[in-house]
């Protein structure tokens, strides 16, 4: 390792930055810039991250950036709109995000149903609720708590639900969280549910990044980033207060603080089954390193003795239930544990003694397994296992001081996926999907050990003749890396196949096989097909899979699905020219890493909401949270590394490239629109094919309502299918001026 960063940072070295003014270009012409560096046929365009000539690109609602992006999506519109098929696919897509024979998912608690819906009338939402009893029926009688329709025209704002929080056991009093157009920065108003109305004078914060917990009616735990003082440099909360009622929020009393480097201190109500609640946070000095604190209501914070690399999961009758993302001797020469085992401990023995009591196993994963949700009944903990990207469903019980277990029979080979669970009840939701198998809504019994489907939606597409694979490639060092693969099964392997390949590789996120009516009709069954590959970054075979592919050894994502790539054209199923890569935020990096390192492996790019920038990204939004997965771009030798990674800092201006197609938001705040936008301009300068499209509204999702989300996958699919699809491919807009 340590080799192979020095040559990186020689590299680097010998590469020497040159800055350069901004560039100006008259219409029609491209420019190309002159700071290049040549190389084994190749001209790298060099970019100063101090110096960057477009970073007037980073201004999110600046003049001159506004315009560029107006510009451009104009001439995204008159490309994929203009094309006789997009129409079609948005009314296909439309009807089928707002088709009334959706599940309405929701979650269980006082005695109803809770839960968010929108349709083509109530476009900003409903949040509502119902009986389990009317609940389970066909036609539920929905109880209106709050029309966010009603209330975004009454204020004049672009209103997105973020959800809300209801103080237990009666769910009287809720923090009701909305943000104006998306953002990941939002107001937290409180709610009173008998009177239907926001109380007058209650508690109200400024918008900001961060979150609030109850401690009691007339107390709250918050954490704002409304200040410096109060932010971390990633733009999260660094300070939480205890907030009564009648004080004004400057005046809350602090309870702990965080550090200035920290990614966020965030707090949160843990309550046990016979009511005791405990108030704690957690101090994420890193994405992945965790500071657990308890908050007594009447004494200074206590530390958790919990490893660094551990996630609390729920409290079960006393028990302190815990995952470990490495390997764990909590006392020195006792037992230890292994790295993404499911723990647990007496919560209210520790509160009390302080010392750490016995350490309980509940499970340890095999090597092909992953933990998923998990949560409280009232008679079982239930959690999510995965068995080589396929779902099953455990329900543990503590008896006589040891864990015990038993499988709930599920529907075998689907994504099952844990829903909400009640510690007072013995029933929790569960849902069961596949690629070809549409969502069913289930109740679990966690007593009986039973799963009763309650609702489930309609075939959304023709599904008949299309089959499922699941298949492996061997990467570089030997990996073997699991792909599913979705075809017609009268597929003739002349490499004809339309391909679309879809991956993430990244924060330990599972991608699981999902049901999509948008993907179903306007891919599948136009005669696409669809892939994803489970490399590595994810979590689909826990902790280790994930952590395989951290900061400087993040190659090896990339040598993953380029391997899958491979393999899809060794089989014959594709080829070059008819295979697409697709991801998003993490993902959008990956498929920008595509674009750079093996341009020659596809005809079709896209990368949405993407990081693109990895000299930059630190310093841009929530970026500097994300130095524990992807390294510092101040180390010499993680910086090095970055810059021969960093899709921006790797474009050849003499390279062959295929079209790539760029998505953002303007109201994303979580990865700045600054990476997406400069990518594209850069690619105009020196003529290379591009589309650019960016929302000005929908957040990270890139969507805010039903409509968008239309018109995200309208848009998305005409281009793939323009340049996967089409016999004669459209001309490209090559040499396109970037003003």
């Amino acid at each position: 390792m340590r080799s192979t960063a020095n040559k990186l940072t020689a590299m680097a070295g010998a590469l020497l930055l040159a800055a350069c003014s901004q560039p100006v270009a008259e219409s029609g012409d491209s420019v190309t810039p002159d700071n290049v560096v040549t190389g084994a046929g190749r001209q790298i365009v060099q970019i100063d991250p101090d110096n960057d000539p477009r970073v007037w690109l980073e201004e999110v609602e600046g003049e001159a950036a506004i315009e560029w992006v107006e510009g451009q999506n104009t001439r995204t519109f008159d490309r994929l709109q203009g094309d006789e098929r997009y129409q079609g696919m948005f009314d296909q897509a439309l009807a089928i995000y707002q088709s009334e024979d959706r599940i309405p998912g929701g979650a269980f608690y006082g005695g109803f149903v809770w839960g968010f819906w929108q349709d083509a009338t109530n476009t900003h939402g409903l949040w509502r609720r119902t009986t389990m009893e009317s609940y389970v029926t066909d036609t539920p009688e929905w109880d209106v708590i709050l029309d966010l329709d009603a209330l975004s025209e009454t204020e004049g704002r672009n209103w997105v639900w973020r959800g809300a929080n209801c103080l237990a056991p009666d769910y009287e009093h809720c923090m009701v969280t909305l943000s104006d157009g998306g953002s990941d920065a939002a107001v937290r108003r409180e709610f009173s549910i008998s009177a239907r109305e926001f109380v007058d004078g209650g508690f109200e914060t400024p918008d900001a990044k961060g979150g609030v917990s109850w401690i009691d009616a007339d107390t709250l735990l918050v954490g704002l980033a409304t200040s410096e003082a109060d932010s971390t440099d990633s733009g999260y909360p660094s300070v939480a207060y205890r907030w009564e009622r009648g004080v004004a929020l400057e005046d809350a009393t602090e309870v702990v603080r965080g550090d200035r480097s920290d990614v966020g201190l965030f707090t949160f109500r843990a309550e046990d089954f016979d009511g005791t609640v405990y108030m704690m946070a957690s101090q994420a000095v890193t994405f992945y390193d965790t500071n657990w604190w308890y908050l007594p209501a009447d004494a200074a914070p206590v530390q958790l003795p919990l490893p660094a690399k551990s996630s609390i999961q729920d409290i079960f009758h006393g028990q302190l239930v815990f995952t470990i993302e490495e390997d764990w001797a909590p006392v020195e020469g006792g037992a230890s544990f292994a790295q993404g085992s499911l723990l647990s401990f007496d919560i209210a023995e520790w509160v009390a003694t302080g010392e750490l009591p016995s350490v309980h196993t509940v499970y340890v994963p095999r090597a092909r397994q992953s933990l998923g949700g998990m949560g409280s009944t009232r008679t079982a903990f239930l959690v999510e296992i995965d068995e080589n990207v396929v779902g099953g469903l455990e329900a543990f019980q503590f008896v006589d001081g040891a864990w015990t277990s038993e499988t709930i029979p599920v529907p075998a080979n689907m994504t099952i996926t844990l829903g909400s669970t009640h510690r007072h009840e013995d029933i929790a939701f569960m849902t069961a999907e596949g690629f070809l198998t549409p969502d069913t809504l289930s109740v679990v019994n966690s007593a009986a050990l039973t799963v009763e489907p309650i609702k489930s939606i309609p075939a959304r597409f023709d599904a008949e003749g299309l089959v499922v694979e699941q298949l492996e490639a061997a990467s570089p060092d030997g990996t073997m890396i699991p792909y599913f693969v979705v075809r017609r099964e009268d597929t003739v392997m002349d490499g004809t196949t339309p391909t679309l390949l879809y991956a993430y590789g990244g924060f330990q996120v599972s991608i699981r096989p999902s049901y999509s009516g948008s993907r179903g009709q306007l891919w599948l069954e136009n005669g696409g097909a669809y892939v994803v590959a489970n490399i590595r970054g994810g979590g689909e075979f826990g902790p280790a899979w994930h952590q395989a592919g951290l900061k400087m050894d993040r190659q090896r994502i990339y040598d993953d699905l380029i391997a899958v790539a491979e393999g899809l054209i060794d089989t014959g199923l594709t080829s070059s020219r008819h295979l697409g890569v697709y991801g998003g935020s993490n993902g959008g990096l990956l498929t920008g890493v595509m674009y750079t390192q093996r341009p020659d492996l596809w005809n079709a790019v896209v990368s949405a909401v993407p990081l693109l920038d990895m000299l930059r990204y630190h310093t841009l939004l929530a970026g500097n949270s994300w130095m524990g997965e992807y390294g510092d771009p101040a180390d010499p030798d993680e910086g090095a590394f970055l810059r021969s990674i960093s899709p921006y800092h790797n474009v050849d201006a003499n390279g062959e490239y295929p079209e790539i197609y760029l998505y953002t938001s303007t109201k994303d705040d979580r990865v700045h629109p600054g990476h997406a936008r400069k990518m594209a301009y850069l690619l105009a300068e020196l003529g290379h094919p591009y589309l650019y499209y960016e929302n000005t509204a929908g957040g990270h999702a890139a969507a805010a309502n039903l409509e968008e989300y239309a018109r995200r996958d309208a848009l998305l699919y005409t281009f793939l299918m323009q340049k996967l699809m089409d016999s004669d491919e459209p001309v490209t807009d090559e040499g396109a001026t970037p003003e």
